[in-house]
């Protein structure tokens, strides 16, 4: 893959904590490496056909300039974020380095980075009571909306019986393939936002419920921690989540088990 990259780029600029900084301006550097794929216009040797520099430096200029954080972390970070939502890159990684920070030692600079990549997540959703498939077609709409989501595919409706022995009536299922650079706890908080929305109830573990969705897989990361576990670490029991994912990610490769998901068989 081929990259474009920024090397110390300089901007004036008000972000700190302490009231001064939020008063004078101070320097603040930026090194950024964008993936781009400029095969295309390479070839043709054709600017309108890659990234314009000069465009994507004045744009971190201005978005610098005009905001105001108390953290370079926070100013990395929606840095980052920016060139994402505005350029279509596969990736990109942001360096911002403060010559000036108010620290009483000597140094050359104190810097934070952030990488964002663009990351195939398949997300499993169910319903089972009240208005299910506007539920269901709600919560499509939301991702659909974010500006940090692309839908690439969404599965058919799958009727399916209870899982867990606790709710009582049946569930329609569907998975949805997306594309996203927010890092897994951010989705996990947008889908929880969703879900809020629809009123789920998560006091009965197992239960009816008005919305449900789980982060199935998040590319090929493996994570396990109290609050998010991916993948997620029953979709082996269950085919009301491998069924759809068969239809719209057949090839997709499970980072635990190495198969792809067509041929996962159900643990019964």
């Amino acid at each position: 893959m081929s990259s474009i990259n920024i090397h110390n780029l300089k901007v004036f600029a008000r972000h700190g904590v302490l009231e001064e900084e939020k008063l004078n301006t101070q320097p603040f550097l930026f090194d950024v490496n964008m993936q781009y794929d400029f095969t295309e216009a390479a070839a043709a040797d054709d600017l309108s056909l890659t990234l314009n520099y000069d465009e994507v430096m004045h744009r971190i200029s201005e978005f610098c300039e005009t905001n105001c954080f108390d953290l370079i972390e926070t100013l990395c970070h929606r840095t980052a974020t920016m060139l994402m939502r505005n350029y279509a890159l596969d990736s990109v990684s942001v360096t911002v380095k403060k010559p000036q920070a108010p620290v009483s030692l000597p140094f050359d600079n104190v810097s934070v980075s952030q990488s964002l990549k663009n990351t195939v997540v398949l997300l499993s959703l169910g319903s089972n009571i009240g208005d299910i498939q506007k539920y269901l077609d709600n919560a499509i709409k939301a991702l659909e909306e974010h500006p940090d989501i692309s839908v690439i595919k969404v599965s058919s409706s799958y009727e399916n019986p209870p899982y867990g022995g606790v709710a009582q009536l049946p569930f329609i299922n569907m998975a949805v393939k997306i594309t996203t650079h927010l890092l897994p706890y951010e989705l996990l908080d947008f889908i929880h936002s969703i879900e809020a929305k629809a009123n789920r109830d998560r006091s009965v573990r197992w239960g009816d419920r008005t919305l449900d969705i789980d982060i199935v897989f998040y590319g090929d990361s493996i994570i396990s921690d109290d609050g998010l576990v991916i993948p997620h670490s029953d979709y082996k029991n269950r085919d009301f989540v491998l069924n759809p994912l068969k239809e719209i990610a057949p090839d997709f490769v499970c980072p635990l088990c190495r198969q792809r998901i067509k041929d996962i068989n159900v643990i019964k």
